[in-house]
C-alpha cells in the first residue's frame, strides 16, 4: 500500500511586512478592525454574495477592508467556498491562474483549496493552472486573515491571480462558480495610486461611480489596479441585475500615511 501524498502548501509570502507574522497579533489587529467596522456598519437586509476590498498593508487598507468584511459577518457558518480573485502584481499575466496546491497558509493556519471548483475553473478558456504567478503575490493573500477570522473553520478557497483578460473570461468563471448561499465572492483591488491626497479623493470617488452604475468598459487599470478582476464581477453583476453598493472610500492619508502621495482604498458590495 502506498503512503498518502503529503499536502502541497503555498507558505505566506508577506506576513510580517504586509500584516503581523505573529498569529496572536494579526488576529488582534483583524478583529479590532472588524468591530471598528461592525459598529458602523448597516445590518439591515440580506449580506451580500461578493464584496471588493482593497490589499495594500493592513495599517493602510485595513480598516477599509474590514468595512467590506463587517457586511459578511452574519454569513458565517454558511459559506462553504469563497472565490477570491486579485491582480497579478509579480509575474506578467494574459490568463487568469489557478495554483495547484492543496492549501494556503497563513500564520491563522492553512486553508484548503477546492479541488472540484479549482478543475470546474479551469475547464474554461483562458484559465490556467500556474502556480508562478501565487508564489509571492499579496493581492489574494491579504485577504486570507479576515476571511479565517470572519468566517472561522469549514471554508475552502479557490484563488485566482487574474491577469490581462477579457471581463467575460472572468465572467464565465464566476458564473459557473457563483453558487448559492454556500459561496463567497471577493474581488481585490486597490484604486488610484501615487496622487496627492485631494486628487486621488476625486479620481476615486469617478471610479466609485463607475464601479456603483456597473459601467465595467468604462473601468481602467490606472485607476483601480484589480480593473481585470474588477471589471468581470460588474459583468457578471450586470448579467444577474445584482445591485453595485459603495461602503467605504478613502486614502492611505486617511488611515496611516502622509498625503503628499497616497493610494486609494474602496469597499464595495454587490447582491
Amino acid at each position: 500500500m502506498s503512503e498518502p501524498r503529503a499536502m502541497r502548501i503555498r507558505p505566506p509570502a508577506v506576513a510580517g511586512t504586509f500584516y503581523p507574522g505573529d498569529a496572536v497579533r494579526l488576529e488582534a489587529q483583524v478583529v479590532a478592525d472588524l468591530e471598528e467596522a461592525a459598529a458602523q456598519a448597516r445590518t439591515d437586509g440580506p449580506a451580500p454574495h461578493a464584496i471588493v476590498a482593497p490589499h495594500a498593508g493592513y495599517v493602510y487598507s485595513g480598516p477599509i477592508a474590514a468595512s467590506a468584511y463587517a457586511r459578511v459577518l452574519s454569513r458565517r457558518g454558511e459559506v462553504e467556498r469563497v472565490v477570491l480573485l486579485g491582480p497579478a502584481h509579480t509575474v506578467f499575466l494574459r490568463a487568469m491562474a489557478l495554483p495547484s496546491v492543496d492549501g494556503f497558509a497563513t500564520p491563522l493556519g492553512v486553508v484548503p483549496i477546492d479541488a472540484a471548483a479549482r478543475a470546474e475553473a479551469a475547464a474554461v478558456p483562458g484559465v490556467v493552472v500556474d502556480d508562478l504567478p501565487h508564489a509571492r503575490e499579496h493581492s489574494l493573500e491579504v485577504h486570507l486573515p479576515f476571511l479565517q477570522v470572519v468566517l472561522g473553520h469549514g471554508w475552502s478557497l479557490v484563488p485566482l491571480v487574474v491577469g490581462q483578460v477579457g471581463a467575460g473570461v472572468v465572467a464565465d468563471v464566476l458564473e459557473r462558480l457563483w453558487g448559492g448561499p454556500e459561496t463567497l465572492v471577493v474581488v481585490s483591488t486597490d484604486l488610484s495610486h501615487y496622487h496627492d491626497h485631494a486628487t486621488a479623493h476625486a479620481l476615486d470617488a469617478a471610479t466609485a461611480d463607475t464601479v456603483v452604475g456597473r459601467h465595467w468598459r468604462d473601468l481602467e487599470p490606472d485607476r483601480a489596479c484589480g480593473a481585470y478582476p474588477l471589471r468581470g464581477l460588474l459583468a457578471e453583476a450586470e448579467r444577474r441585475h445584482l445591485p453595485v453598493e459603495l461602503i467605504d472610500l478613502r486614502t492611505s492619508g486617511d488611515t496611516a500615511g502622509d498625503r503628499q502621495r497616497v493610494v486609494g482604498y474602496g469597499a464595495f458590495t454587490v447582491g
